[in-house]
């Protein structure tokens, strides 16, 4: 199966929904084991280690399950629409949240938990994905990018005083013999514009 070119005009290659959905249900039930484990610790009566199996054990499933079906809708959604955005994330996360809600056993829990997780995943990753910001492109070269954002609001320095007028550490050339000057006018006293010699 070759790929194929996304409505952004990148190519989409297709992904191997059932390893990425085996590798994310390994990773979320190891992390309902952590939760397990830490739920079974700080019960009041000793469980022993068994406990994190026999009696928080259900934390171990639904972490599982959620990270299983919320990959396997993502790739299999984007698989389908050949397309890598926000709306795959915002369907893995309506499916999985459902499943979180499934432990109150009504349908408006799980309609509700679906749509909280897809609203808050999607809206994440249409943002960038990252809580340090959108992701940077590959092909572009690290210091062109950022040269570009040094120069591309840079104001000129006659801009700068035209706007702001001198003072508060914006001053342009002959600024010294015009205080100098300025000064002498209103107040009779002779201002030195040179730095005095060192003895």
């Amino acid at each position: 199966m070759g790929s194929t070119e996304d409505h952004h005009g990148h190519d989409y290659h297709p992904q191997d929904t059932i390893a990425r959905t085996f590798k994310t249900t390994g990773l979320t039930g190891f992390v309902g084991l952590f939760a397990s484990a830490v739920q079974n610790t700080l019960a009041k009566q000793n469980l022993g280690a068994w406990g994190v199996v026999t009696r928080s054990g259900g934390t171990i499933g639904i972490f599982a399950s959620m990270g299983a079906t919320y990959e396997f809708v993502k790739t299999s959604s984007a698989n389908l629409r050949e397309t890598q955005d926000h709306w795959n994330v915002a369907l893995g996360g309506l499916f999985s949240g459902a499943i979180l809600g499934l432990k109150a056993r009504t349908f408006p829990s799980m309609l509700g938990h679906g749509a909280a997780l897809a609203i808050f995943m999607g809206a994440f990753e249409y943002t960038g994905g990252s809580l340090y910001g959108p992701k940077r492109d590959p092909h572009v070269d690290e210091f062109e990018r950022r040269e570009k954002l040094r120069t591309q609001w840079r104001t000129p320095g006659e801009q700068t005083l035209a706007e702001l007028g001198e003072g508060r550490g914006i001053y342009g050339p002959g600024y010294k013999e015009r205080r100098a000057e300025r000064i002498k006018e209103a107040y009779g006293i002779e201002v030195p514009t040179s730095a005095p010699a060192a003895s």
